[in-house]
């Protein structure tokens, strides 16, 4: 028999690390974290990373693990939380995944092969004469104009990810994330997928008042001490809730106006994650609302009892 798996998905600020917390004290499970930023050490407020008081004495996995200038990939994303996924069966505990990063959630769960073709030093070379000629910034552009989901997704100053994601394009036609998509297996898990959804209004409403409340809770301070320690183009400075401060930390924009941008990409980012968890993964979606919290949680937990 497969090793069941539940997996709490769906946009930031809809109720997940709450849901796990129940749904670990309910069912005798240990949690992991499926935030591809919360692994960030010093990275707390920007992330919503769970709060000791938050955990209710519930272990979790896959938070604090690496310094803010170093990178992580999708493939050791995958080989951790697997190693974890073990470790809590192990203990004859369910394993439950939370968190919102849809990529990085689908790798773990099934069977996502990183044995991409070998890279091609002559492209390489190729592109890296390209940017010394006619600078990053221009061939950047050219793979927002190819694969703007991507460009997204990767620093315009990081070469190693915008050649890999140009080289993929060119060789195979298709985008990064089409190229992903090919390399998706069957799960060597049974996964059980949660997905919560609020109405468009209250989500934002919610999300609004949560960059509010970072900002309250000291946020511009962690993000300060971040750029402080000169590491402000590193990939973990590439979450939402970090870049978008760095203009009033410089002095080139109001405090207010980075507000505003963090809200509106936060709010966007929410309808990618609808949109990626809709579109390539099988999901049991749940209403919640602020005011019946408990009663939609109460239907999560008697639904989940049935499959576990």
């Amino acid at each position: 028999m497969k090793q069941k798996v539940v997996a709490i998905v769906g946009p930031t600020a809809v109720g997940k690390t709450s849901l796990s917390v129940e749904i670990a004290k309910r069912f005798n499970g240990e949690i992991i974290s499926g935030d591809s930023m919360q692994i960030y050490k010093g990275m707390d407020i920007g992330t919503a990373k769970v709060t000791e008081e938050e955990k209710e004495g519930i272990p979790h996995y896959m938070i604090d693990i690496k310094e803010p200038y170093e990178s992580f990939s999708v493939a050791e994303f995958q080989s951790l939380i697997q190693q974890y996924i073990q470790v809590i069966a192990g203990k004859d505990r369910l394993p439950i995944i939370a968190g919102g990063t849809g990529l990085y959630i689908q790798a773990a769960l099934y069977d996502y092969n990183f044995a991409e073709k070998e890279r091609d030093e002559t492209y390489q070379k190729k592109i890296e004469q390209e940017i010394e000629e006619y600078g990053m910034e221009n061939v950047f552009k050219r793979l927002k104009s190819v694969d703007p989901e991507q460009a997204d997704k990767i620093h315009p100053n990081n070469r190693r990810r915008v050649i890999r994601a140009l080289e993929v394009y060119d060789r195979t036609g298709m985008t990064m994330s089409e190229y992903h998509e090919q390399q998706m297996g069957d799960s060597g898990y049974e996964p059980i997928i949660i997905g919560l959804e609020m109405d468009r209004k209250e989500l934002y409403k919610r999300i609004n008042q949560r960059v509010d409340l970072m900002i309250d809770s000291g946020l511009i301070d962690e993000v300060r001490s971040l750029y402080n320690r000169g590491i402000k183009d590193a990939q973990a400075m590439k979450a939402i809730g970090y870049k978008e401060l760095i203009p009033y930390i410089e002095g080139t924009m109001s405090l207010e106006a980075c507000v505003e941008v963090l809200k509106r990409n936060s709010r966007r980012y929410a309808k990618r994650q609808y949109t990626w968890f809709k579109n390539k993964m099988d999901v049991h979606w749940f209403p919640i609302s602020v005011e019946q919290k408990d009663e939609n949680f109460r239907i999560i937990l008697d639904d989940l009892a049935g499959k576990l």
